[in-house]
């Protein structure tokens, strides 16, 4: 099982630790990852509000590198998830749209035309939909460990271009983290978005939000949150001290990227995890 990696601007900065972990989880399930070549940014959400077609074309070229690999995409992020599928419903959808991007691609000088043939897919729905890829594996079953199981918005909504599980009612982090011997417990704010778009444009209510998701899961006796999506991480695990205080909370709960969760219990270390590069609660951890 291969695929081309488009990691976002995120995996290669600030959430380093997320792309260390996952390369580490997917040689143990084996699967191989080759990033894509010369990717660019997706836009995150923000730019197509400043020039759509230009976020079509930068999102088309990716993919069409992707083509030209011969691979399916995968990702980590929520966001570059709903950007990268977002071009492909359309671009697949609308011909004209297609040829207009490809023209502008050509005269760039991008040797490759977009096509549409690679799927966009993400890591969690890869592990959802191939429960062989753990079988045997699990090493260290999770066993009393209640994890939070956050989504983050990007990967649930709009149902029509995620489309994958019930986008209202999802349950497929659950049945992973079933799966990994742990506990998944509902929590009120489980479906909240975090607000990491908006931290600079809306920061009080923002952190206000950061505060109630993190309250909502330790009041549900949650011993970490685990989220597939590294901008929800960033923004739970960042501002957890600033949103404790917008609550007026004493919560401090361990804020876990997917990948690190599942490396975990496959039997890596949290400094094997990068564990040691969060923010928050790090000496609640009790898992590793």
């Amino acid at each position: 099982m291969k695929y081309a990696l488009f990691p976002g601007c995120v995996l290669e900065g600030a959430a380093a630790e997320a792309y260390t972990s996952l390369k580490k989880v997917c040689e143990k399930l084996n699967i191989e990852i080759e990033e894509i070549p010369n990717w660019t940014c997706c836009g995150a959400s923000h730019a197509q509000g400043v020039n759509d077609l230009a976020a079509l074309v930068i999102n088309a070229r990716n993919i069409s590198i992707a083509e030209h690999m011969g691979l399916d995409i995968m990702t980590v992020c929520n966001t570059c998830t709903l950007q990268l599928r977002t071009a492909k419903m359309r671009l697949d959808k609308d011909a004209k749209l297609k040829e207009k991007v490809n023209s502008i691609l050509k005269e760039s000088g991008h040797p490759y035309e977009y096509k549409g043939t690679s799927k966009v897919t993400h890591f969690l729905w890869i592990l959802d939909e191939h429960p062989e890829l753990l079988a045997g594996k699990v090493v260290k079953l999770l066993n009393g460990v209640k994890i939070a199981a956050y989504y983050g918005c990007h990967i649930l909504r709009p149902q029509e271009v995620m489309d994958h599980g019930d986008g209202k009612h999802p349950e497929y982090l659950e049945r992973l983290i079933r799966a990994l011997g742990a506990e998944p417990v509902w929590f009120d704010a489980s479906r909240k978005c975090c607000g990491f778009h908006a931290q600079l444009a809306a920061e009080h209510d923002v952190l206000t939000v950061t505060g109630q998701i993190v309250d909502s899961a330790d009041r549900a006796g949650a011993m970490a949150i685990a989220t597939p999506c590294p901008l929800c991480q960033m923004q739970l695990d960042m501002y957890e001290p600033e949103g404790r205080h917008a609550v007026h909370s004493q919560a401090q709960v361990p804020i876990l990227h997917l990948q690190q969760l599942v490396g975990l219990a496959l039997g890596l270390t949290k400094e094997e995890v990068g564990f040691n590069r969060h923010v928050s609660a790090q000496e609640k951890l009790k898992i590793g």
